[in-house]
């Protein structure tokens, strides 16, 4: 497949700034594996959830660091997808770039179906498939628009999400010197302290991976912005090097808040958890103001999503024979892959007749599958660095490398048995195994049909 850059005066559109990927990057991992999965990770783990969000942090940043440097070795790439295939071959190329469509197609599909829910909180009548197509509808002509229009919306978005973080742990911090009375206790760092760090073991910490990493899932999306970046030899660098650190500040910070406030044993593992904190502290309107920030961050993933897999179907099926793969891989004129946009969209809408059909479990069944898929797209963007720094070596020119990964190789080490550990702990719950399972038939299909498309 030709990735070369176009020839036909076609040119992606550069129109993302420094605080577009900043806030793009920060709004694809803050979500509602934070909003809604932190009570079910706390319950699992006790304050030990915070030494979770360390480990999966250093190793998101060690992700970025590397997916940076191969991004920088070729800013005209159109996605990192590119760097993957150039070293480790056409056919894993293949397969990681549609694996990682339909990452983003699933997560799509489950974040639809969750604004629906979230919309029923206000407006019981209202069915799930009626929100999840306006919010499709108005998100597809914002990514039709100009990537300045996905870049603005998403800053706003993000911000909302940032905002409520911050509310909370500033919060925290003024209860826990107050000593503020709640209906268990007090708000005391002793909360936090005063019971086992591990709530059920060793093995309740190790099971909270699982949502750990669905809530670091979009990590990698800086690497879908470089084609799209103003300056990317200055933003991209910058972006990747501020951007872990304050997510680590993020996820930890408003959990360490939340344990202040309530003892971990008390939070309910099936709501969120800043609903429950804001309504036990006489905050009148919680449940809706959380429910508008968890809806934010539903229709910001969402909308993360149809930016990233709209040019995945670009970056694909450019330089195809076929008539639909010319069509999916070419730009309308403000440089856009409206094509692969609507394509990746009309996907994404299927979610729609499963909400219609069988609205109780559709969540579940979509997002289970997404997140064990980002393992394997990480580990692939982790091995194409290794390879690329091999290539770096024997061509000498290791002195020009500007954004060197920290600790090379053992950091891209560290990643790879870091994920290792967590593709066995997947194994040990049923409906993470099953999502696993069925991870590795969508990857073996496409080895066999890129292997059978190559022979015809």
């Amino acid at each position: 497949m030709d990735k070369s850059p176009n020839t036909d005066n076609e040119q992606i559109s550069r129109g993302l700034k420094n605080r577009h990927v900043q806030l793009i990057a920060l709004g694809g991992t803050i979500g509602t594996g934070l909003f809604l999965g932190a009570g079910e990770s706390i319950k699992f783990a006790g304050p030990s959830i915070v030494l979770a969000y360390l480990i999966a942090g250093i190793a998101g940043f060690f992700i970025m660091r590397a997916l940076g440097e191969l991004l920088l070795s070729d800013v005209n790439c159109h996605s990192y997808i590119e760097f993957i295939e150039k070293y480790l071959g056409e056919r894993i190329g293949f397969v990681a770039g549609w694996t990682y469509w339909a990452c983003w197609i699933t997560i799509a599909m489950a974040e639809i179906t969750a604004a629906g829910l979230y919309v029923k909180f206000w407006f019981p009548s209202i069915p799930q498939w009626v929100t999840g197509l306006v919010l499709i509808i108005i998100l597809l002509l914002l990514n039709s628009i100009n990537v300045s229009a996905f870049g603005e919306t998403e800053f706003w978005f993000a911000l909302i999400k940032v905002v409520a973080i911050i509310a909370l742990i500033l919060t925290g911090v003024v209860l826990v010197i107050l000593h503020y009375p709640t209906p268990v206790g007090h708000a005391s760092l002793g909360n936090l302290f005063g019971h086992s760090m591990f709530a059920h073991g060793i093995s309740g910490f190790l099971m909270s991976f699982q949502m750990v990493i669905f809530s670091f899932a979009g990590i990698e999306m800086i690497g879908m912005t470089a084609s799209e970046t103003n300056d990317p030899e200055k933003v991209i660098p910058k972006a990747i090097n501020e951007v872990p650190s304050r997510i680590l500040i993020f996820y930890i910070g408003s959990l360490i808040a939340l344990m202040c406030i309530y003892p971990w044993n008390f939070i309910n593992a099936n709501s969120s958890p800043f609903v429950q904190v804001f309504q036990n502290i006489g905050v009148g309107a919680a449940a809706s103001i959380i429910n508008f920030v968890v809806l934010t961050a539903a229709v910001s993933a969402c909308n993360s999503a149809i930016f990233t897999t709209g040019r995945m179907a670009y970056s694909l099926s450019y330089g195809t024979e076929n008539k639909f793969g010319k069509k999916i891989g070419s730009l309308n004129h403000h440089g856009i892959p409206s094509n692969g946009i609507i394509f990746s969209t009309i996907i994404i809408a299927i979610s729609l007749i499963l909400n219609a059909f069988m609205p109780d479990g559709v969540f579940q069944l979509i997002s289970s599958v997404a997140t064990t898929c980002f393992l394997f797209i990480w580990g692939l963007i982790v091995v194409a660095h290794i390879r690329y720094r091999k290539s770096v070596k024997r061509s000498h020119n290791e002195n020009k490398l500007t954004f060197k990964m920290p600790i090379f190789p053992f950091s891209d080490y560290f990643v790879i048995i870091f994920l290792a550990f967590v593709a066995v702990v997947l194994l040990f719950r049923f409906d993470t195994l099953v999502a696993l399972v069925g991870s590795i038939i969508w990857i073996i299909f496409l080895f066999i049909f890129k292997i059978v498309k190559d022979k015809i």
